[in-house]
């Protein structure tokens, strides 16, 4: 067996450009793993920078130096972002309290009408077991919303650290942005020489992570846009609460939009009942579903690798599992990346000793 094992690996590390390129991935596996909490700011602002460097490198076209189209890409972001902290984030609040306020009264409604549902079909449901599940959702409620409450009373503390964080994202994104080619310059020093696979699969994965970033917010503000203004129309109360659910739930593939219908069509449904107006609104909730399934995604996303759903799925669950937020955020790249590992590996002994023979012809030519 260790001989089979030793065998293994002599075939498949034989060459130093596989091995560099597995430890370099082992090496990032394990600090994000490890330390992803404590780097969540940094993940943050390299997003962000990503996201931005697409209107830096066109303002450059116009014969503008980096430095500046920076300071004005980055004069333009912060304009917009403090304009949705003060404009769209206290309605959302104010929403989420009401939502808050009236959960009881829903819940109160919800109970009343369970509970006639023994007295209309007899046959089929046993009050019995209608009265036990109605006492487990309760002690499950209360449970979830003890949590709840411990938890925005210790999210009050970390305030100071948000402060810190909103200060040091824009500093880390700006010099990201302005110094972007001497800190990739800087950076290459310290990797090793045998790099050459490494370089393949980056080169791959860096325009797959930019294109996914910026299509994945530009989903979200469609998604989320279309879906308020719906709403508001529809005058569905939370229309702005509900919406910013359905936006981010574009971030989760498949399973995001499914889970989300769920508080769509409670709200709805404790507003209208089984009325015209609660159809009406499913069915335009439905046809926003289904543009941005067939109509926005294939558009914004069409030099993304295709992937299998039951791949993306499995990708969720896993690195969403390991990572969490960011896990589940960058599930889709990761599958990609794996994929361009795969591809990028050498299948064969042959292929391995192709690789280093060339590998030595170019060092003796040099």
């Amino acid at each position: 067996m260790f001989m089979q094992l030793f065998q293994w690996y002599k075939t498949r590390f034989s060459d130093p450009n596989l091995s560099v390129l597995f430890l370099l991935l082992l090496f990032s596996f394990i600090v994000i793993y490890l330390f992803g909490n404590i780097l969540t700011p940094l993940f943050v602002a390299i997003v962000l920078a990503y996201l931005l460097d697409w209107p830096v490198t066109h303002l450059m076209r116009f014969k503008i130096n980096r430095t500046l189209a920076t300071l004005i890409v980055m004069a333009l972001f912060i304009s917009v972002a403090m304009f949705a902290f003060l404009g769209v984030l206290p309605t959302i609040f104010k929403q989420g309290a009401a939502f808050i306020r009236d959960l009881p009264t829903m819940l109160n409604q919800g109970q009343a009408y369970i509970l006639t549902l023994p007295t209309q079909y007899p046959e089929a449901i046993d009050p019995v077991t209608i009265t036990h599940i109605i006492g487990t959702i309760k002690s499950y409620l209360l449970e979830r919303g003890g949590f709840l409450l411990s938890q925005s009373f210790a999210s009050l503390l970390d305030i100071a650290a948000l402060l810190v964080y909103a200060i040091l994202v824009p500093l880390m994104m700006l010099f990201m942005l302005k110094d972007k080619n001497q800190l990739i310059k800087s950076s290459t020093r310290f990797l090793p020489k045998n790099r050459k696979l490494a370089a393949q699969v980056w080169s791959e994965m860096n325009g797959q992570i930019m294109n996914y970033i910026r299509g994945k917010i530009t989903e979200i503000l469609i998604v989320g846009v279309a879906t308020y203004f719906t709403f508001f129309i529809m005058d569905l109360r939370y229309s702005a609460l509900l919406a910013l659910l359905v936006g981010l739930s574009v971030l989760i593939p498949y399973i995001g939009a499914a889970a989300v219908t769920v508080p769509v069509a409670v709200v709805a449904l404790f507003q209208w009942g089984i009325s015209p107006e609660f159809a009406y609104l499913m069915i335009a909730y439905g046809i926003i579903q289904a543009l941005d399934g067939n109509l926005i995604v294939p558009i914004l996303f069409s030099e993304a690798v295709n992937l299998h759903p039951v791949v993306i799925i499995i990708s969720v669950l896993i690195f969403g599992g390991l990572w969490g937020f960011w896990g589940v955020f960058f599930a889709i790249p990761l599958a990609t990346l794996v994929k361009a590992v795969l591809n990028a590996w050498p299948n064969t002994q042959a292929e391995i000793d192709e690789g280093l023979s060339l590998e030595s012809s170019s060092t003796i030519i040099k």
